[in-house]
């Protein structure tokens, strides 16, 4: 009688158990650069998790770039595009801070960045509109408060530092 009692207590409670809490969790990244590397530095986001409404699985990164590094850069305005990254070299960059998104803010960052993808013309400006900018774009989407100092604008580490100390709520 106790076996059949546990059994149906199990399966009444496997019953009514709720799936696990859904979120999708968005992380900034910034990449060093160097030499030896063939990189230079960069910045990015990365989204991971699940969406709370559909259960969808998110695991998704883009950053904005020149579609070619050439010495155009440094004369104006060049084409543009998204990066998607590889996981090897993610795990190369460091995490500077992560913050949880909504399935609201999750759909305005897709629809951000492909805003950013889509934009005609020239649209990558390395003092102008890089990849800080548009990074900074979707902190602004979850509500961070970001600004860019001048002495940062080639400088990631330093910047989404930067941001960190502007939103308290982070640390």
């Amino acid at each position: 009688m106790q076996k059949l009692v546990a059994i149906l207590l199990a399966v009444i409670s496997l019953g009514w158990s709720m799936p696990a809490a859904a979120d999708v969790e968005l992380s900034f990244h910034s990449y060093g650069g160097g030499l030896f590397s063939g990189r230079y530095p960069h910045a990015f986001i990365v989204m991971q998790g699940t969406l709370e409404k559909s259960g969808t699985a998110v695991n998704e990164n883009y950053g904005f770039t020149a579609k070619e590094v050439t010495p155009a850069i440094l004369q104006g305005p060049v084409d543009h595009d998204i990066m998607v990254e590889k996981a090897d070299y993610i795990r190369k960059t460091r995490r500077h801070f992560t913050v949880k998104l909504s399935d609201a803010e999750y759909w305005r960052i897709r629809k951000e960045v492909a805003a950013w993808r889509n934009s005609p013309g020239k649209g990558y400006d390395l003092d102008k509109r890089n990849c800080l900018h548009f990074v900074g774009a979707m902190a602004n989407i979850v509500g961070l408060k970001v600004s860019y100092p001048q002495s940062m604008l080639r400088k990631p580490k330093k910047w989404l530092d930067h941001v960190k100390s502007l939103n308290p709520q982070l640390r």
